[in-house]
């Protein structure tokens, strides 16, 4: 019987829900494209797909599993001619998959066909979508993404432009968004810039993506970010930018930095892995504690792992071996292995830890039942003492801006003190990163707590964009997964 993993288990983490590429004017749109989606894998897990074009039809391909196993043949590539392509990953919690969810999405509209791939979370989705239903609207999936569709059809403006402008004025949430007609590129970032979006370039071609490690992948150079608030319009005229909304601060998603985005991509003029590592180092500065051996929980914490070993002076040692090449689901022949399930991805390396002082460093700590695991397996290797640094703060609240979260009643954070998680996973001693000692990694002073630099709602239960769904608990559910 083919089981999945418990549910604590495959949720005791946080994950990006999804991520996005574009190419305009390449004779290998597609290929760049696909190759671009495989950079972006750690974004989204559970499907992927793409939409091109040749200015005249659109053509596309989707599927469930990983990038190279969808886009796996040159046959596959081959159909999906044109010179430019738009392209999606997507993570989804488990029983809700579904085709209709596999973005991107396609629509003939009065002026021809259009493409759209979201990265985000709409928070007046299911306000918007009651009243498309109440016109007449009638929608096949269960994404936020299809509402943007809908308002771009709805639109009486005459250009396409200004249709897409008008759509995206009457949404709330985080969104970077990638539309592609039959002769243009559009690349829309919200006015707070919650998710991530860069441009590229690759000889004549431009490009669009979540992270610049998809530029890296096929040799195209990074120009900049998309700024917050920008739509960018790539097209046989060019390139063209356009700020058609009211400026509004920047709330860049601060766990982006923390988890989500590679450690190679460079984000906000900023590189990823060297901010990990100044969380390893303020990490250090602010919680010293004697011991023999720094190790990090694989991969996510290898980073601050490094920058809190060099800080504090302390060995740094791969104590735990991460086997990459595990799935979300996998065989269990008796409910009696279950317990077995997080050897599936992490196993001790006894040699380090036998008899030591070990300081473990992870990125966050969400359920707590797979630090318990850890900390449980790395006692049974024969560690002394066990120490457990985390490099974010304490994550107490939910996301509603585009990262899979649970229900903050899951959110061990939400309802025990630093003290009563350290004896709930069995830890020695535990500490977090301060609010103000991660602002500092990213090169920002301090945080200020009336207007925060970035999105920081997870810790501290500040929403900067209003989450108008959450307060009509009257409207039915409406899933973006």
């Amino acid at each position: 019987m083919n089981k999945t993993l418990d549910y604590n288990d495959v949720f005791d983490s946080l994950h990006e829900e999804c991520g996005v590429f574009g190419i305009y004017g390449s004779e290998d749109a597609a290929a760049h494209c696909a190759l671009g989606l495989h950079a972006l894998q750690h974004r989204g897990q559970e499907a992927a797909g793409i939409i091109s074009t040749n200015h005249q039809n659109f053509f596309f391909h989707h599927d469930e599993g990983h990038v190279g196993d969808i886009f796996n043949n040159s046959n596959i590539i081959s159909k999906l001619s044109g010179n430019t392509a738009i392209g999606h990953v997507r993570y989804s919690t488990a029983g809700k998959k579904h085709d209709t969810n596999i973005q991107p999405i396609f629509a003939e509209l009065e002026f021809g066909g259009i493409a759209v791939a979201h990265n985000g979370n709409l928070t007046n989705a299911n306000t918007i979508k009651q009243e498309l239903i109440a016109k007449g609207s009638i929608f096949k999936s269960s994404m936020d993404t299809e509402i943007i569709l809908h308002l771009i059809a709805q639109s009486k403006l005459n250009t396409i432009s200004d249709r897409i402008i008008d759509a995206l004025k009457q949404i709330k949430g985080a969104y970077s968004v990638l539309l592609m007609t039959n002769d243009s590129l559009y690349a829309i970032r919200d006015p707070n810039g919650v998710r991530p979006l860069s441009i590229g370039k690759l000889n004549e071609s431009y490009i669009v993506a979540s992270e610049s490690c998809a530029f890296d992948i096929i040799g195209a150079k990074l120009i900049r970010d998309v700024e917050p608030g920008e739509m960018v319009v790539i097209n046989q005229n060019g390139f063209k930018t356009y700020k058609p909304f009211a400026k509004q601060l920047n709330k860049f998603c601060i766990f982006e930095y923390i988890y989500f985005a590679r450690p190679d991509s460079i984000i906000n003029n900023n590189y990823v892995y060297d901010v990990r590592k100044n969380i390893g180092k303020y990490l250090a500065q602010e919680n010293p504690i004697d011991a023999d051996v720094i190790v990090p929980v694989p991969d996510s914490g290898v980073p601050s792992a490094m920058g809190y070993a060099k800080e504090s002076n302390i060995n740094f040692e791969f104590g735990i071996i991460r086997n990459h090449y595990v799935g979300r689901t996998f065989i269990e022949p008796t409910d009696q292995v279950r317990h077995l399930g997080v050897k599936l991805k992490h196993n001790a390396n006894k040699s380090v830890l036998q008899g030591k002082r070990v300081i473990l460093v992870d990125d966050s700590i969400v359920r707590g039942t797979t630090s318990k695991k850890i900390v449980s397996m790395v006692r049974a290797a024969g560690a002394k003492e066990v120490h457990m640094k985390i490099s974010s703060p304490p994550t107490t609240h939910s996301c509603f801006y585009g990262v899979d979260t649970p229900n903050r009643s899951k959110l061990i954070a939400a309802s025990h003190s630093v003290d009563e998680i350290a004896k709930l996973i069995g830890v020695d001693s535990l500490s977090f990163i301060s609010l103000d000692g991660l602002y500092k990694s990213i090169g920002e002073a301090k945080r200020n707590n009336e207007e925060p630099q970035f999105c920081d709602a997870c810790f501290s239960g500040q929403y900067p964009i209003e989450l108008v769904d959450e307060s009509n608990q009257n409207l039915p559910l409406f899933n973006n997964l």
